[in-house]
């Protein structure tokens, strides 16, 4: 499950790996409690490799403990499958057990962590365009829908060879009667898929458009302690911004509607610093358009949020976004004075306030004022961070980012795969600026058109377009999600209530002597 993820993007790898779990849980129908250990081993043999940039500068024991809390979802996951896997078609009931808990889990608790969702991991895979459908939850279970479905399949037929001829109950008719509903279900996501393609690609074409300049400025030095330059960050952004503008001047680049900076590129706020306010101004001045400005704001109630300011250098700040989503253990700390006791890293995190409001930013452009959706670095995890952009009118999706914090890890490119889903989710165009790297332009069917190096000044420019169609999924919503959690629940109540094991149960027929009968197992398993 590991290597299906980025860097590596080996996306079959999530299907065979769902495959062999299904497996795991469903050959020799094997106790809940099994189930549950299975699940974990499952859950800490992905998460342990998934997640070691969270330990990068603070050590191991918050990496491994969160790896440990993730692979108890798993558990948690082993125990209701392997009751939900005893109804009929097996397959189905493993896919909604894994979406219910994948819901769990980016969900609770502190808002929860969706980093490992199976849908982050199909960016290069034929599957992606399912998300554009039933949005990231629906490319999850059309992962787990085809690995489980030809598990099932291969069960089935390994079964039917191995068995005596006699002991299949229903004979060559009941074999071909399930074999062929496991290949109907396996065959569906891949199918849906491909039947989506062409309107994915389409979308990467409209009738408007914006030129975008994002702007990778680098950070003085790696670590937690990144931003404490934050005036050498700042400049950086500038001069570099500045080196842009010299491009355009000299006919080597053209002209940007508005350009992006990404997340803490100035964490020296331009409303309170007269300084800030005016290298920022000179630099949208040089370029002679608006600047998406990624900068932290002090509130009159005395906390900060995490805000992204318009700044046109003629009349300074004209929108503002701040965070809605903000980051557990980062941004604030849940129960301070408890987490305190275990790492002295505790009080580096804030005290942030989440936003309120709209969730798009009005940028007036060249070409006409364009509508921007911004979903900051952690919140392009959440779906509901990008879905209410597109539905606050969103033109192009904008994520300024900050992983300076993380060294030279993977994070950076599975955060980046994340947003390729929500390109593909809301048929947006996505720019993600970072301040040290990856920062990429994305096409509305998950393309990447243009991506910079890590730890590196760079400048990617491109010309966007700008949708005002929604998908599907946008349209949607949650609901989906929602009603596959409701079955799952139902399928779990009703299989503990019933006690009954459906897919093994012995049955009664009639033998050739009178009055003589045999026990049989149905092949339905």
């Amino acid at each position: 499950m590991w290597a299906a993820f980025p860097p590596r993007n080996w996306w079959f790898f999530a299907v065979i790996a769902l495959g062999l779990l299904f497996a795991a849980l469903f050959v020799g129908s094997p106790r809940v409690r099994t189930g549950a250990w299975t699940g974990f081993v499952f859950g800490l043999a992905f998460f342990v490799p998934l997640l070691p940039w969270i330990g990068v500068y603070v050590g191991p024991l918050p990496w491994l403990a969160l790896a440990a809390v993730m692979a108890g979802y798993l558990a948690l996951f082993g125990a209701i499958a392997t009751v939900t896997m005893r109804l009929p078609v097996p397959p189905v009931w493993f896919t909604l057990s894994w979406l219910l808990v994948e819901a769990l889990r980016s969900a609770f608790p502190f808002g929860g962590f969706p980093w490992g969702r199976t849908a982050f991991s199909q960016v290069d895979g034929p599957l992606l365009p399912l998300a554009s459908v039933l949005g990231a939850p629906g490319l999850s279970a059309g992962v787990a829908l085809f690995g489980s479905s030809v598990a099932w399949l291969l069960v089935i037929l390994g079964r039917a060879y191995s068995a005596p001829p006699r002991a299949l109950g229903d004979g060559p008719s009941g074999i071909l009667r399930v074999a062929t509903l496991a290949v109907a279900i396996a065959l569906l996501a891949p199918v849906a898929a491909i039947a989506l393609t062409p309107a994915t690609v389409d979308r990467t074409i409209a009738t408007s458009s914006a030129r975008i300049g994002a702007v990778q400025g680098n950070v003085p030095r790696l670590g937690l302690d990144f931003n404490a330059q934050r005036r050498a960050v700042l400049d950086n952004h500038v001069r570099t911004t500045l080196g842009y503008a010299e491009a355009i001047d000299d006919g080597l680049a053209d002209r940007p509607d508005f350009v992006l900076w990404p997340e803490n590129a100035s964490d020296i706020s331009p409303l309170d610093n007269a300084d800030a306010a005016a290298a920022i101004t000179a630099a949208s001045e040089a370029v002679d358009a608006p600047i998406l400005v990624g900068t932290l704001l002090r509130n009159p109630d005395g906390r900060a949020t995490n805000s992204v300011l318009v700044w046109d250098g003629a009349r300074g700040p004209v929108d503002r976004y701040d965070k809605h989503i903000v980051q557990p253990f980062g941004e604030y700390l849940p129960w301070r004075p408890f987490f305190r006791l275990f790492s002295s890293y505790a009080d580096m995190a804030g005290d942030f306030k989440p936003g309120t409001g709209p969730t798009v930013v009005r940028v007036p452009g060249r070409s006409g004022e364009v509508t921007v959706g911004v979903a900051t670095c952690w919140e392009v995890a959440f779906d509901r961070a990008a879905r209410q952009s597109v539905r606050d009118g969103a033109q192009m999706l904008f994520v300024p980012t900050n992983n300076a914090t993380f060294g030279r890890t993977e994070m950076t490119y599975q955060q980046l795969a994340m947003s390729q889903v929500r390109a593909v989710e809301h048929g947006r165009a996505v720019v993600v600026a970072a301040t040290s790297g990856v920062s990429a332009i994305i096409d509305a069917d998950g393309s990447i058109t243009r991506q910079s190096g890590v730890f590196t000044p760079d400048v990617l420019t491109g010309r966007l377009p700008l949708h005002v169609e929604t998908t599907l999924a946008t349209r949607l919503g949650a609901w989906p999600q929602a009603l596959a959690i409701v079955a799952a629940v139902a399928g779990l109540l009703f299989a503990l209530r019933s006690r009954t094991r459906f897919t093994l149960r012995p049955r009664r027929v009639a033998a050739r002597a009178p009055g003589e009968t045999k026990e049989l197992d149905g092949i339905g398993d």
